[in-house]
């Protein structure tokens, strides 16, 4: 338990490019960091840069030591590693349990969940390095949020802590929400690698330099355009009783 009032003993599993970022923002605004688990190489080098003093631990340490679990693993393993700690009996009644994955949402968790943990699916909606740049980048960044009514505002109250702004997606839309994520950045990478292959055939020397003023002017184009403006009331944080609405549910 952290000894300051409203901060939370925060564990990380995976050490990737989302866990490790996290993880720091979260200790910026004063959350106590009580483990991180890295197994590769390069996750080990990640935890140390980012995270110097915060301890390598097992995953069962992690969770025991911790008030809220950070699940920053790829897609394919969450489900299976949440189910497998279930079985364990590590889960702790009351322990917030948070992964980052776009496409699913606490259904995944319900393992966690019917040992008495806190399910919420967050997800920050940028690429990240897995670097200090990161941090820089949260300010201003969207985070859906997919989680049971009741503890919604703590999912967004962790997200407006790290600077960034919350909006809530119902567990319904979850995986077309994932989709849309992977269709931008996948596209966008795509179209902006065969553009600089091109450039670079005829003899270019920096085609990313030349194309970085015309995709970036051309994708703020697009998002103006599908950008209509002001979210409607209550559909992007809840107060209480305020419309709990979900951003992409039916009205």
């Amino acid at each position: 338990m952290s000894d300051r009032a409203g901060r939370l003993g925060v564990g990380t599993i995976g050490a990737g490019r989302v866990g490790a970022v996290l993880a720091s923002a979260l200790a910026g605004v004063g959350h106590a960091l009580t483990g991180i688990s890295a197994v590769s190489e390069s996750s080990r080098d990640r935890a140390a840069a980012m995270l110097p003093h915060v301890p390598v631990l097992t995953v069962p340490e992690i969770i025991e030591r911790s008030e809220l679990v950070l699940l920053a693993v790829p897609e394919a393993e969450l489900g299976p590693l949440v189910a497998g700690l279930a079985d364990a009996g590590v889960w702790q009644p009351g322990q917030l349990v948070l992964h980052t994955n776009a496409r699913l949402g606490t259904a995944v968790l319900d393992p966690a969940r019917r040992a008495g943990a806190i399910p919420l699916a967050v997800h920050p909606a940028m690429t990240f390095t897995g670097t200090s740049i990161d941090l820089a980048r949260l300010p201003g960044t969207w985070f859906a949020v997919t989680a049971p009514a009741p503890v919604l505002p703590i999912g967004q109250a962790l997200v407006v802590e790290m600077g960034g702004e919350p909006f809530i997606v119902a567990e319904a839309d979850r995986a077309a929400y994932g989709e849309a994520i992977d269709t931008a950045v996948s596209f966008s990478s795509a179209i902006v690698e065969q553009a600089s292959g091109i450039l670079a055939g005829i003899g270019m020397p920096r085609p990313g330099a030349v194309l970085a003023p015309l995709v970036r002017s051309a994708v703020e184009n697009a998002l103006a355009r599908n950008d209509p403006g002001p979210w409607p009331d209550g559909a992007s944080t809840i107060d209480g009783a305020a419309d709990e609405r979900p951003f992409g549910g039916a009205a």
